[in-house]
Parts: C-alpha cells; sequence; structure tokens
C-alpha cells in the first residue's frame, strides 16, 4: 500500500486559503482514484515539532560521547524522542503533499522546523568519504504554495526563497522527484481571483488523477 503524507503549514481553515483549497481538492481527486492508498495528515500548527534548541543539541552531543538515553535530562529525551517520532512518520511515507503560504518571500517558521526535523543524520542522510547521500530515496512530492503575487516565473522568481529551500533539502536527503505547483497572483491581480481559484482547483484534479 502506498502511503501519502500531506504536511500542512497553513494556520487557517481550507476555505480561508488558495493553497489549502487546492489541496484538499487534489486529496479529494486522489482519494477517488487511488482508494487503496493510506492518506496521513499532518498539520504543523497543532503537531508536536521540537525545535532545535539546546536541549536537543546538548541531548545530541551527549548521546554521541557514549551517555545513555535515559540519563539524559527529561527535557532532552522528551524532545529527541520526539524528533525520532517525526523522522518515522516522513520516512513510512513514498509520497508528500506539502502545502504553504508565501510569507516575506519564504513559508512560515513551522515547516522550516519540521525540515529541520527531518533532515536527520543516519536516517534520512549519512556522510560519506565522498560527500553526504541522501537515504530517502524512491519518494516523491509536491510543494503547493500560494503567493499573492506571482514568483513562478518572471522577474520575481528569484525571490521565491521557499519552494527553493524546500526543494534543496528534499533533494539533499535523496527525494528528486519534486513538483512546484502555484497559486499566484490573486491579490496582485484581485479582478482575476475566482479564474487564479479554479484553475487552481482544475490543475488539482489533473495532477491528483496521474500522480
Amino acid at each position: 500500500m502506498t502511503a501519502l503524507l500531506y504536511i500542512n503549514s497553513h494556520p487557517l481553515e481550507a476555505h480561508e486559503s488558495m493553497s489549502l483549497t487546492a489541496a484538499e481538492r487534489f486529496l479529494e481527486v486522489y482519494r477517488d482514484t487511488r482508494p487503496e492508498d493510506e492518506i496521513v495528515r499532518l498539520d504543523l500548527y497543532r503537531a508536536d515539532v521540537p525545535a532545535l534548541d539546546a536541549d536537543v543539541l546538548r541531548g545530541w552531543n551527549a548521546l554521541r560521547s557514549g551517555a545513555a538515553f535515559d540519563d539524559l535530562p527529561t527535557e532532552a529525551k522528551k524532545k529527541i524522542a520526539r524528533l525520532g517520532e517525526i523522522v518515522d512518520q516522513f520516512l513510512a511515507a513514498d509520497k508528500f503533499l506539502i502545502v504553504s503560504p508565501m510569507w516575506n518571500f519564504s513559508y512560515p517558521p513551522v515547516l522550516k522546523a519540521y525540515l529541520d526535523a527531518v533532515t536527520a543524520a543516519g536516517k534520512t542522510f549519512r556522510y560519506t568519504a565522498e560527500g553526504p547521500i541522501g537515504l530517502a530515496t524512491g519518494r516523491k512530492a509536491i510543494h503547493i504554495q500560494a503567493s499573492g503575487g506571482v514568483y513562478g516565473e518572471g522577474p520575481a522568481a528569484a525571490a521565491d526563497h521557499g519552494h527553493r529551500h524546500l526543494r534543496a533539502v528534499l533533494n539533499f536527503i535523496g527525494i528528486t522527484d519534486v513538483e512546484r505547483f502555484g497559486v499566484e497572483g490573486h491579490n496582485q491581480f484581485p479582478e482575476r481571483m475566482s479564474e487564479i481559484r479554479e484553475q487552481a482547483l482544475e490543475r488539482a484534479a489533473a495532477l491528483a488523477r496521474i500522480w
């Protein structure tokens, strides 16, 4: 059975968000097309995603130095255990639908925290004499990103640091099949908002049928 992990980094509800509206349409058609697949939802604004803070970094350093996990401080144990659960859930998936708004040319901090959590040495990548290699191979991802302006092409494309960074991280851990799905321009061209929404819904449905 194929597992799709839906990673949502938008704080609003679907009816309030262009990206989430497109994502829900994608999932609706995907579920109808592949009813045997498992869809797992992960809402990063409601999930416990520990930051890589002093507790985590000192705990990892202690473990690398030979300390037993049970001997770590309570907070370090709690956070490191949770990070392990997040990586395990990530590696259990075959496909990823990642949704984010563009905020100030990037994505919300909760998505950066999640990417930090799943970029785990020894699990999703490892170091070799020739350099790091990704271990999460054989998977693929779609990134649905909504932005008020147009950043998929044209003079503003270089400012899309969110998708560029997301793709770089996924490539680093071995996921090279990464598709950008932009829902763009609804603030720049408010008179076209309904058209942009409908085009996004049509594209989401078409992509879900073949993905």
